[in-house]
């Protein structure tokens, strides 16, 4: 006997279909929308298996007959007792617990939910899902009462206990998400758990017209999707899974934006600068990025080269301790588009510094005396030469060498000739400028660039040099080592003067020196 069209029935059966539907496309719309959200092929079954369901309940109760409505049932099974177990697995998704989520750890999920379908389709020889299906004598059209077998239950507990377990899982993480995402996971949770409420409505027999409440429920469960994919993005990497992510980078991460304000940032940027806290959200980025960072290294001006991504090196001081940082910022998009500030991203690269800083040091210094080798100070001579001339000032250059330098290897070994070397570096560092270049020239020669100073000025200092190693003995395994050293001095005086005519020019004046009793100074 069909169902009249304006029947409370008819319209359940529309609303049903409708809810299958919706199911259906939101399917089909995961299927082909490209996303990064590990729990798609989850919330595509889900929904597919949804709509199986409310379609095949709508034909339940469409139809004619007990056996008609028995083999609906049977295709209803299909699907319906799947739908929780997938609802668990996306949840576990939407929450950062993917390796949870994988079907080898998860597959007795899907024991019971196998069992019962078994138990419904074999329910003629056991009874234990149904111990009875049987036509409503009262009711306008075909709609059956059942009297629920052991396994009913077994389902029941199971189901329920999935689908309140799925709102208690989102409820814990609730600290553990920025507001910002905190309306898309209370969408998620009522769409799990209206049906629950649903199908306890049933089970306590207080649904409408007796029926099963929830296959219409589904319909809402699918609009809060719909609502959530639109509004809030659900089927992108969920919040919460970007939330792990985001703490557990070992990189400084901050989120700022058009007004150059800290909107977000994670424990590693926190770390780095430790006024990163909770109170800076909302706060000027130069308020908290004064206090240890070393002054002009990086600039924070969000309007300077915002059309591509800009890296920065720079050092920050916390305590005695120093720190070298890469900083990486890139823009941040709205999804039409739209500039909504950027990301600042901080890596630690101090000890890759600190290495460079190392292999630089071994590259430039002489290892014995700690001055300049003799090609880092032929080219930075060469580069305060050029200054000099283009600014028209003096410059002078000064060799010296120690004198019975040989006597004193021979004499006393070589450990004391190293040690009469850095004893001659000592002094020289004590009464030369911080401007000036010290470098060894070559065994026991060492050279010497004076920007500023002409050769008068360049000839005092080469003599208190002199006079200052001639007056500072040196004291060795309870010995007592007089030095004295001899100086050739020139400058330049042209723009035209090259760096190895004026060395060759002070090799001559201290050939004139070696060669006129030692322990004097010449100049070219």
């Amino acid at each position: 006997m069909p169902m009249p069209m304006d029947s409370p029935l008819s319209q359940y059966v529309v609303i049903v279909i409708i809810s299958g539907v919706l199911s259906l496309l939101l399917a089909t719309y995961a299927f082909f929308h490209k996303s990064g959200f590990s729990g798609m092929r989850a919330f595509i079954a889900s929904m597919t298996l949804s709509a199986w369901y409310t379609f095949a309940f709508a034909f339940e109760l469409t139809s004619n007959s007990l056996s008609e409505i028995r083999f609906w049932i049977n295709i209803e099974y299909m699907a319906m007792p799947f739908i929780a177990p997938l609802n668990w697995l996306l949840v576990l998704h939407y929450v950062g617990l993917d390796k949870h989520a994988s079907l080898k750890k998860a597959w007795w999920l899907f024991v019971i939910p196998a069992i019962t379908l078994l138990m419904v389709l074999t329910n003629d020889f056991h009874g234990l899902f149904y111990e009875a299906i049987e036509l409503r004598s009262d009711a306008p059209s075909p709609i059956v009462d059942v009297s629920p077998g052991f396994w009913y239950y077994v389902h029941g507990i199971f189901t329920s206990g999935l689908m309140l377990a799925n709102v208690l899982l989102l409820i814990s993480h609730w600290r553990k998400t920025k507001s910002i995402y905190r309306k898309q996971m209370i969408t998620m949770s009522l769409g799990l758990l209206i049906p629950f409420i649903g199908a306890l409505v049933y089970v306590f027999g207080v649904s409408p017209l007796g029926i099963d409440p929830v296959p219409m429920l589904l319909g809402i469960t699918s609009t809060l999707h719909l609502y959530s994919i639109f509004s809030a993005g659900l089927l992108t990497v969920s919040p919460i899974a970007r939330e792990h992510i985001f703490e557990s980078m070992r990189d400084g991460v901050l989120v700022l934006n058009l007004s150059n304000q800290i909107m977000d940032f994670n424990s590693a940027a926190a770390q780095i600068v430790p006024a990163l806290t909770p109170a800076a959200i909302g706060k000027k980025l130069e308020d908290v990025w004064k206090r240890g960072a070393e002054s002009g290294v990086f600039s924070f001006d969000l309007e300077d080269n915002m059309e591509r991504q800009n890296e920065h090196q720079f050092k920050w001081i916390r305590g005695k301790e120093t720190y070298y940082y890469q900083i990486r910022t890139s823009r941040l998009l709205k999804p039409n588009g739209q500039l909504a500030g950027r990301t600042i991203v901080m890596i630690d690269v101090t000890e890759h510094t600190l290495l460079q800083n190392r292999l630089r040091h071994l590259a430039e210094i002489d290892g014995l005396t700690s001055t300049l080798n003799r090609t880092t100070f032929m080219e930075k001579s060469r580069e305060l030469l050029k200054t000099a001339h283009a600014e028209q000032s003096s410059i002078s250059f000064i060799l010296l060498d120690i004198d019975h330098f040989k006597q004193i290897n021979d004499g006393y070994g070589h450990s004391v000739g190293d040690f009469a070397l850095q004893h001659i570096v000592n002094i020289c560092k004590q009464q030369l400028e911080p401007s000036s270049l010290l470098g060894r020239y070559g065994g026991e020669e060492f050279a010497i660039c004076l920007p500023g100073a002409d050769i008068e000025e360049a000839a005092q200092t080469a003599e208190r040099l002199r006079l200052t190693i001639a007056s500072t003995p040196m004291y060795s395994s309870a010995q007592t080592i007089h030095l004295t050293a001899s100086f050739g001095v020139t400058e330049t005086r042209s723009s035209n003067d090259r760096l190895e005519v004026l060395l060759r020019e002070a090799d001559i004046a201290l050939y004139r020196s070696k060669h006129n009793g030692r322990n004097c100074v010449h100049l070219a």
